[in-house]
């Protein structure tokens, strides 16, 4: 059905379909897949079955998908305007997932303007094919938000009602892509800024390396001039860099990973994310560090000790724990790990909490 979420961008989660299958490097430690496999196991939803099986202990999407009949309804229940990160147990354009679910998915999106809905992706190609569909299929979606289909749909959540004037793309669906590292924002925000939207963003948690998003949509010659002499920190006098290829991006989260086997993230891929958002007035809100959080050095400057909080560790004291020491140094001197859990670590980012969100246009 829904529920509140406890994920920091968003009011509650809806899943009308559930299930997925891995793709790329951030599906690894997938959360949605540890939890699928916890309500499987408990047997309350039946549309969880199948789902996920167990590999070296581990659970792991088994490419099963499906259709979630009862809260395919829930937001048109829910009177009070409300956010909801669409499909949190999987991807709504999963190669599996047939057309007419996401058609079904769009027609409630359609007759609940007063709710918005964001729809992260990793199958962005899907994502935009889907929209980029001759108009007499794309106008599918819009009949049966008006008309006898969203009817027999809600049945009498819909109470027989006329639809709202419908508006393409929906003025209330946010639609994002997932880039872990600069290998897939180099495959999928292309793609997502070839797709109509209300809202486009992108999402870089759990992230795994630097992401440059200025080459994207900028020409090499004109960055590199930019570059020579004008990037100090924050972009000054390129506001318009991001938004250079239009309509392009409106919103940026960034964060990094939690739970078992969480890999770390470098302070500095966070700083660049965020200085390209600020120099080009691009709302950034970074969710987490996740598991690790970068080390302050000692105050007496000894090389053989790091703090944290009220703790100190010696280096050569530090443990392997899930595959990575507890102290890391992968990054380079700027940029000492240690390991200190997700609510520890929380989601200041040199001192400053980061919560900007797009503006959504009045319904």
């Amino acid at each position: 059905m829904t529920g509140k979420s406890a994920i920091e961008w968003t009011e509650a989660t809806w899943n009308p379909i559930v299930g997925c299958s891995i793709v790329s490097p951030g599906c690894s430690n997938c959360y949605a897949m540890k939890m699928a496999a916890r309500i499987e196991a408990m047997g309350g939803q039946s549309h969880y079955a199948g789902t996920t099986k167990r590999v070296n202990g581990n659970a792991v999407w088994t490419g099963k998908v499906a259709l979630a009949a009862k809260a395919l309804m829930a937001p048109l229940k829910r009177n009070k305007s409300t956010t909801y990160f669409v499909n949190s147990m999987g991807d709504l354009f999963h190669e599996d997932v047939p057309d007419a679910w996401i058609d079904s998915v769009f027609a409630v999106m359609a007759a609940c303007p007063e709710h918005t809905f964001q729809v992260l992706t990793k199958r962005a190609a899907r994502m935009r094919d889907y929209f980029l569909r001759p108009p007499a299929k794309r106008d599918g979606i819009v009949e049966i938000a008006r008309a006898d289909i969203i009817a027999d749909l809600v049945g009498d959540f819909w109470g027989g009602a006329d639809c709202h004037p419908l508006e393409w793309p929906l003025p209330n669906v946010w639609l994002g892509v997932s880039t872990e590292r600069q290998q897939e924002a180099d495959q999928r925000i292309p793609l997502l800024l070839q797709t109509p939207a209300a809202i486009r963003f992108i999402s870089a948690e759990p992230l795994l390396g630097p992401i440059d998003l200025l080459r994207l949509v900028v020409s090499p010659n004109e960055r590199r001039d930019c570059l020579k002499g004008e990037l100090r920190g924050v972009i000054d006098g390129h506001t318009a860099w991001l938004k250079r290829t239009p309509p392009g991006i409106d919103w940026v989260i960034a964060g990094g990973e939690s739970g078992h086997g969480a890999r770390p993230m470098s302070i500095q891929w966070v700083r660049e994310l965020r200085d390209q958002c600020a120099g080009a007035a691009v709302p950034f809100f970074f969710k987490q560090w996740g598991e690790w959080h970068p080390a302050a050095a000692h105050a007496a400057g000894d090389p053989g000790r790091f703090a944290f909080g009220d703790y100190e560790h010696d280096r050569e004291t530090m443990l392997q724990v899930d595959g990575y020491p507890r102290q890391f140094t992968k990054f380079g001197a700027r940029s000492t790990l240690v390991r200190v859990g997700k609510t520890r670590a929380g989601r200041l980012l040199d001192g400053v909490t980061h919560d900007a969100f797009p503006v959504r246009a009045p319904a």
